[in-house]
């Protein structure tokens, strides 16, 4: 099984149909059980401009007022999660868009009040996932969750791909974003690490900023939840995804 986090950079707004779907289905009818979880973070900067919200990063996860939730909410469990399930249909893929909250996937609770409607995992249970895999289908999540007491949670789409990948003990984790992979000295193209330990990477994990930091993070909770292992890859082509997926490209974390 592969959890597939679908990053926003990475998503083509350009082509009525994408590559990097295109692939994704080929793997999917050849065989091969997949998860896809998307982020949408260009795509909420666009909504929110358009709509004169501000909003601002800190840390990689997005401040989270209730004004920004209410853009995010309909830009990633409708717009976002949609256009990706129509395109999968289109392919011939028997797929069903879900956000991170519904059949009790997620419960999520706030763990810094300072980013405000801003959620960590409370609770995962991934029956839901399991029972659409049973009956052929193929999943696609938006990181929207909600707490036990039915607030709804912006969440960051790495570290819920990665909480999944572990609960569902996938043999593969793939995130695709827009760099090679896990820099130790960001930006030194020499230092792009091709493999690298749990260990290795938990002894490190600190030193990581930015929008790097949430999958550095997500990567852990992946492994030592128990999926097998996690790739971190640039996925804005399809040559680059299918470099990833046969090992080729991008860095590889392992138990």
């Amino acid at each position: 099984m592969i959890v597939f986090k679908y990053g926003g950079h990475a998503i083509s707004e350009e082509l009525k149909v994408d590559p990097i779907l295109a692939y994704l289905a080929d793997l999917i009818k050849s065989g091969e059980n997949i998860v896809i979880v998307h982020g949408g973070g260009p795509q909420i900067n666009r909504e929110l401009e358009i709509h004169g919200v501000k909003s601002e990063m800190v840390k990689g996860l997005r401040k989270t007022s209730t004004q920004v939730y209410e853009v995010v909410a309909r830009t990633l469990s409708g717009e976002v999660l949609r256009n990706l399930t129509n395109q999968l249909v289109g392919l011939g893929i028997n797929a069903v868009g879900i956000s991170a909250g519904d059949g009790n996937l997620i419960r999520a609770k706030v763990t810094d009040s300072s980013l405000g409607l801003v959620g960590d995992v409370e609770s995962i249970d991934v029956s839901v996932i399991q029972n659409f895999i049973d009956q052929g289908l193929t999943p696609v999540i938006s990181p929207i969750s909600v707490t036990r007491e039915g607030v709804g949670l912006n969440m960051n789409a790495d570290l819920v791909a990665g909480a999944i990948g572990g609960a569902l003990g996938a043999e593969l984790v793939m995130f695709s974003t827009d760099v090679s992979g896990i820099y130790r000295n960001w930006p030194e193209e020499s230092s792009l690490i091709g493999e690298i330990s749990l260990s290795e990477l938990q002894s490190i994990a600190e030193g990581f900023e930015g929008g790097m930091s949430p999958k550095v993070n997500a990567a852990i909770t992946a492994i030592t939840s128990g999926a097998k292992s996690v790739r971190i890859f640039d996925g804005t082509s399809v040559e680059n995804l299918r470099a990833a997926h046969s090992g080729k490209s991008g860095t590889l974390v392992v138990s």
